[in-house]
């Protein structure tokens, strides 16, 4: 099983903090075991474990305990990359908190991220899965304060959630944790838990930007795809993708460009409970929505990139995935 791993420009954010405080961050790294150029690289990874390291080195240098709640201060929206900017455009902050879940893997697999609505109140809970290393306390106590900063952030300063649980033993002077959240704190919690109050999370915010958080989500989601194992129904749909300018894509051209027969083709996607027909329909409606935002893009242009003989058989299968025609869909994005 591989390692959780987390964004290496995460750890840039704590190594400021440590020069912050007079001490070496590049020492620190090397004795963790980290390579310190990673952090410039965008796509670098580093394993939880030899973060968890740095913090607890970091920790012990500064001999400050309460060092995760300080590093917040130096995340910024590029921190996270396209994630960030994602957040930043968001229309609400139950927005914000729903991509925060839906993307986390982008950052960081190391944790298991859950979002919800119970009664009067959303909880956000972000733990480690049982069977995956513990990140360190502090790290726990950054990623808190983090959300915390981001909903002030988009509400203003004086913003507090309901409630913080930590899983964190309770610290001997509490006070830095209480200046942090300015809310009721529970330590020795069970799990990690913020709660928010539904009125403040479902207001409209008026620096949203869609087209930004779409721009953004577009390559968050190549990214996961990236991440995740290489499917046989990943590689049908790249060759669909491929062969559809060229035609209407075949079981068996597609197969061959595997090379793979045809039955063992149909099997693999079975294995994975897929069908080649679905995927071909799937690409194409998801082709279909890209392309339709783009109003450069006339619509015999894309039917040609969907390999669809004419315009007209591009129109009848539009209506089929979205109850619209094509030219109602773009005047309904121009509304």
């Amino acid at each position: 099983m591989t390692e959780p791993s987390i964004l290496a420009s995460w750890t840039r954010a704590l190594c400021k903090q440590i020069n912050a405080l007079g001490l070496d961050s590049i020492a620190l790294c090397q004795a963790a075991g980290l390579d310190p150029q990673l952090m410039d690289d965008p796509d670098a990874r580093y394993p939880v474990s030899t973060s968890t390291r740095l913090w607890h080195l970091a920790v012990a240098a500064s001999g400050n305990p309460a060092l995760g709640l300080r590093v917040s201060r130096f995340v910024s929206p590029t921190t996270f990359h396209a994630l960030g900017y994602a957040l930043v455009a968001s229309a609400s902050l139950r927005e914000v908190f729903e991509r925060i879940v839906r993307y986390h893997p982008v950052v960081s697999d190391a944790l298991t991220l859950e979002f919800k609505r119970v009664d009067d109140r959303y909880e956000f809970r972000f733990n480690a899965p049982p069977d995956g290393p513990v990140p360190a306390f502090e790290a726990l106590d950054a990623f808190a304060a983090i959300y915390v900063r981001t909903c002030r952030n988009r509400l203003g300063r004086s913003y507090a959630p309901l409630a913080v649980h930590l899983q964190r033993p309770a610290p001997q002077d509490p006070q830095p944790w209480q200046e942090v959240f300015r809310a009721p704190l529970y330590f020795d919690a069970a799990e990690n838990l913020l709660e928010f109050a539904c009125a403040d999370f479902d207001s409209h915010l008026d620096d949203s930007n869609p087209q930004l958080a779409e721009h953004n989500e577009t390559v968050l989601n190549r990214t996961l795809e990236q991440l995740q194992p290489l499917t046989w129904e990943r590689r049908v749909r790249s060759v669909i993708e491929a062969q559809l300018p060229e035609g209407e894509p075949t079981a068996e051209r597609v197969a061959q460009a595997l090379h793979l027969s045809l039955r063992s083709l149909q099997r693999h996607l079975a294995d994975e409970g897929c069908r080649f027909d679905l995927l071909l329909n799937q690409c194409r409606q998801n082709l279909a929505l890209q392309h339709m935002r783009d109003p450069r893009s006339s619509l015999s242009e894309i039917a040609y990139l969907l390999g669809f003989a004419d315009t007209s058989s591009f129109s009848r299968a539009f209506k089929r995935w979205t109850g619209m025609t094509p030219s109602q869909y773009r005047d309904g994005m121009g509304s």
